[in-house]
């Protein structure tokens, strides 16, 4: 989508990390972004995503045959502590991200586990998109 597209024109244009500051963690448009993997194995797509500090509660997945929609809602409310903060970073904050796949998935037979912080969807391809060896005769 638009934005993956502007945040890979940034990533060309500006490669080294300290010229982006909190790039990752804060995107100019407002919110968290979870960090994507997405791994691409001969039957089926394996997407990974971190999203500390939610529960699987809190978490939404979506799918379809090309794409993928992460959706996280803070329930919890943020205490502040008694006494000055020196510094004070961390928050929850909502995120939604989609990602779009590089092949045809048959988002049915999807299955999703979360454990520490890290969430994964392994999704099976569908038949025409499994990789085929051509003999050349």
């Amino acid at each position: 989508d638009m934005f993956e597209e502007m945040e890979q024109w940034a990533e060309r244009m500006f490669p080294l990390a300290w010229m982006r500051p909190l790039q990752r963690e804060r995107p100019w448009w407002g919110g968290a972004i979870p960090q994507v993997d997405i791994i691409d194995r001969e039957s089926e797509l394996v997407v990974r995503a971190a999203v500390p500090g939610f529960g699987k509660d809190e978490i939404e997945i979506t799918s379809t045959a090309d794409a993928v929609t992460l959706r996280g809602h803070a329930e919890r409310e943020e205490k502040e502590e008694k006494g000055e903060y020196y510094r004070h970073e961390t928050r929850r904050e909502d995120f939604l991200r989609t990602v779009h796949l590089p092949c045809l998935v048959d988002d049915t037979r999807a299955k999703a586990t979360f454990k520490d912080g890290m969430l994964e969807l392994v999704l099976p391809k569908v038949e025409p998109a499994k990789r085929h060896t051509v003999k050349i005769e």
